[in-house]
């Protein structure tokens, strides 16, 4: 079946689905594989559920006309949204980055469904599974699209590109993460950069934080930036405050004089300036834009400020890397507080250089005379310290619990793998 025809088909239903336990009646089922899984063994499973049709790649024991065969599912999928993104002629802001794009992404979609129309990337479907998804979800009535790419290797971004065809694009920042699929940090500039590569060669228009120099140069050759900064560009904010939640003072671009901000961490002042900045470039009205980004609480384990009883929690355990946890822990360092202490999970992905970024990682706490500090898992095992360490989050959890921490304030922090937020048991009990 060809991807017009199929085309043709999704119209009529117009929703897709992967996963027979979140199944609705009338969907597409899609029978992607994996390592540990293939779709094409519940694709029968799938239309018994009600699914109107489900997409196949290989042979199944049954003949039923609402099985549709092809080559191969995933690249259908993809196709099949590429195909969709072709039906729009709005706005298609693609974001990616090191750290932050998430957060960007739901201030910036805050700020335009405000005044637009407007769909975006659920959660942290930036993959290549996610991104697809994501454009099938976009339906007639859009007027805008915003669409977080995540990678870890390079092509990774550019292949994305094809399917979003993004009209403008956001790089957030570029860190130390992935380094062992990007092949460095070099690599990480060069794969990120994918985005910028194809705006460049779309003539689109970038959104960029004027302070990071290295944006200026993977940015050349862009006949469209607005910048924005702390110094420079259409929209300029510096931090006024970051106790417990930052606050940021406005001082270009906008008639308001600060926003306040539901975000922990100074860090975060890129993404609230980027969310005004694209704002302002689609006519947001400004008390809309202020609005949104104040409602905006940041949730799934994303830079959250939770009490529990006299203790005060910093949750930001859904991903970490070199770059954003030197972030975290220099913002923990500089917020007024008797009693601190940090709970830091192991950095994933960071290939040969693993064993030095964590060495660096444990030199920076010293540094900074931290002396109560807990590590979990990873690398931080060989590391030259003698701070408390367990293996996993629930072992760090119930020595936690045997502490009695009172009036305290935690950094909870680590790669998505360890599952930092487990620690949070012990404050339950």
């Amino acid at each position: 079946m060809s991807i017009p025809e199929l085309y043709t088909i999704y119209r009529q239903y117009s929703s897709v689905q992967t996963d027979t336990r979140k199944l609705n009646k009338g969907d597409i089922f899609f029978a992607l594989k994996g390592d540990n899984f293939n779709g094409n063994a519940f694709a029968l499973k799938a239309l018994e559920l009600g699914a109107a049709y489900a997409v196949i790649d290989e042979d199944v024991d049954a003949t039923d006309e609402r099985l549709i065969r092809v080559d191969d599912v995933l690249d259908t999928l993809q196709q099949l949204a590429k195909f969709h993104r072709g039906q729009f002629n709005i706005p298609f802001i693609a974001i990616t980055g090191s750290n932050g794009k998430t957060t960007t992404k739901e201030l910036v979609h805050a700020v335009l469904s405000s005044y637009y129309k407007t769909y975006t990337t659920i959660g942290n479907l930036n993959n290549h599974i996610g991104v697809p998804l994501t454009i099938l979800k976009i339906k007639p009535d859009a007027q805008m699209a915003v669409i977080e790419m995540g990678a870890n290797h390079q092509k990774e971004i550019e292949s994305y590109c094809k399917i979003v065809q993004p009209t403008h694009g956001i790089i957030s920042n570029v860190g130390k993460a992935h380094l062992e699929g990007f092949g460095g940090i070099e690599g990480v500039r060069k794969g990120k950069g994918e985005l910028y590569d194809f705006i460049r060669a779309h003539n689109g228009v970038v959104f960029a934080f004027d302070d990071y120099d290295y944006l200026h140069e993977m940015s050349k050759g862009i006949n469209n930036i607005t910048w924005y900064g702390t110094k420079n560009g259409i929209v300029c904010g510096q931090v006024k405050t970051s106790e417990p939640f930052l606050e940021a003072a406005i001082t270009k671009g906008a008639s308001f004089a600060s926003i306040k901000t539901n975000l922990v961490g100074d860090y975060n002042l890129p993404n609230v300036l980027c969310a005004i900045a694209v704002g302002k470039y689609f006519n947001v009205p400004e008390e809309k834009i202020q609005t949104a980004i104040e409602s905006y609480a940041p949730s799934n384990s994303r830079s959250q400020l939770i009490e529990k009883d006299s203790n005060k929690i910093i949750l930001d355990a859904y991903n970490a890397n070199p770059s954003s946890m030197k972030a975290a822990i220099e913002n923990f360092k500089n917020m007024h507080a008797d009693n601190k202490v940090l709970v830091l999970g192991g950095m994933m992905e960071l290939g040969e250089t693993s064993v030095h970024e964590h060495e660096n990682l444990v030199n920076l706490i010293q540094k900074n005379h931290f002396e109560n500090v807990i590590l979990v898992g990873g690398n931080f095992k060989t590391t030259h310290q003698s701070f408390p360490y367990f293996n996993t989050a629930e072992e760090a959890g119930t020595y936690i619990q045997q502490q009695q921490f009172l009036n305290t304030s935690f950094l909870i922090k680590g790669s998505r793998s360890m599952q930092m937020e487990k620690v949070l048991t012990a404050f339950d009990r």
